[in-house]
This record gives C-alpha cells, structure tokens and sequence, in this order.
C-alpha cells in the first residue's frame, strides 16, 4: 500500500522504540507520507542510522535519537535535540516497549518495574512532554486541524489476559486506560489520543512466539480462548 508523499507535509513526528519491529515500519510509514521523523532508539544505534539512512535516500526527513523512555531526563533531552532539528512535534507514537516473562510467583521486583516503567511510564512521560509543546502554539490551520497527535501502541493483552506475563499485561491495561483518559481531558484543547491494539505480529520482541510451528499454534490456540473468555462463555 502506498501514500501520497505529500499527506504529512509539514509536520514532525517522533517514534519511539523505533530502531525494529512495529516502530521501524511506523517511522518508515510516516516518512513515506511527508512527516520529518526521529527515530528514537535505546541501544540499537547501526539499525537506527540505517532507517535513516533509508529515509533519506527515499528523500525523506530524519534523525536517530538515542534515549531511555523510562527517564525523565532522557525524555526531556530528545525533546530538546527534536526541537532544535525540526523546530516542533505535531504527532508522538509511543512505540517503545519490551517484554520480561516469568510464571507470577517467580517474577523479580526488578522485572515487574522494567517492564511498567518503559512500556506504561515511558509512554507517560513522552506523551506528558509532547502535550506541553502541542498546547504551546495550538491548533495551526495551515498544518492539521488538531493541536497534536499522540497515538499509544499497546496490545490485545490490554483485554486479554496472558499467563506468564502479568507485568506486560498490566502494562498494557494501563496504558489502555491511560490513552482514554487523556483522550477525554485532553479533547477540549483539539488533541488526538487513540491507541492500537494489535495481536501477535512477527517481530524480534516475540520470535519465540513464532519462530517455530508448535510456537505460533500455541499463540493462536491462546488468542482464540481468550476470545471465548471475553464473550463468557469460561464464567
């Protein structure tokens, strides 16, 4: 499917987590439509500078930054670089996220935290600091109708619960619930909130989940009982 290049004209976006998986085909998206782009990365600096690369030799916009979403700090400093390169944002996709499974009992302190703290908190803060530049100008008719765009990449386990992984689960719940809330307080000042929701996708974050035939049909047998649950027919 394509785009017209001209779609996003105008406008600058970051993606976070975006250096693999669903960011790099949502940074190489939004390219393709016109936005500049950073691609925000945490520790996979060649596969950043690659999509880049990529970008602009399509003749796109970009940038590689390298940041923590769970940090304050580090939030604060691409915000910064962003602005310096490409003046504003007008769409934030929080994409950065990472899975650390364990059966309930025997999941750490330490893996519970990691993973709220990037995929919950890290979309906390990015979505915090991009709002404060959205509401600084407002709305500019000349580029979209809305102040901002802020769009939550969560996942079917936002519903669906999933055994051995309680703290991507709550993770997921949370920002669910978060995008809503920030839809409503956030709607009066003409900034968008919505989220995504997708199953199980081949990327690096979930090869064990596909890599093999046992593997994939375990993921959709898992899927298709929780559809059952969803619908009561497990109460």
């Amino acid at each position: 499917m394509s785009y017209s290049p001209y779609l996003l004209k105008g406008r600058t976006a970051l993606v976070t987590g975006a250096s693999s998986g669903i960011g790099e085909g949502i940074a190489r998206g939004l390219a393709a439509c016109g936005a500049a782009v950073v691609v925000n990365y945490h520790s996979q600096a060649e596969e950043a500078g690659k999509i880049v690369e990529d970008i602009k030799a399509a003749g796109g916009e970009a940038i590689a930054i390298k940041a923590d979403v769970s940090k304050e700090d580090d939030v604060k400093a691409m915000l910064s670089q962003m602005f310096d390169e490409f003046g504003t944002i007008d769409i934030v996709v929080n994409n950065a996220g990472i899975q650390k499974d364990a059966a309930f009992v025997d999941m750490s302190l330490e893996q519970w935290n990691l993973v709220i703290n990037i995929n919950l908190t890290g979309q906390f803060l990015c979505a915090r600091e991009a709002t404060k530049e959205f509401l600084r100008p407002g709305v500019r008719p000349n580029i979209s109708s809305a102040a901002g765009k802020i769009i939550c990449i969560s996942s079917v386990h936002q519903v669906i619960p999933w055994s051995g992984h309680v703290n991507y689960a709550a993770s997921k719940g949370g920002v669910n619930m978060m995008m809503r809330t920030l839809a409503q307080e956030l709607a009066p000042h003409k900034i968008r909130v919505n989220s995504i929701a997708s199953g199980a996708i081949k990327t690096p974050i979930n090869k064990s989940a596909w890599e093999t035939a046992t593997s994939t049909s375990k993921v959709i047998t898992t899927h298709s009982r929780s559809r059952n649950w969803r619908s009561g027919r497990y109460c």
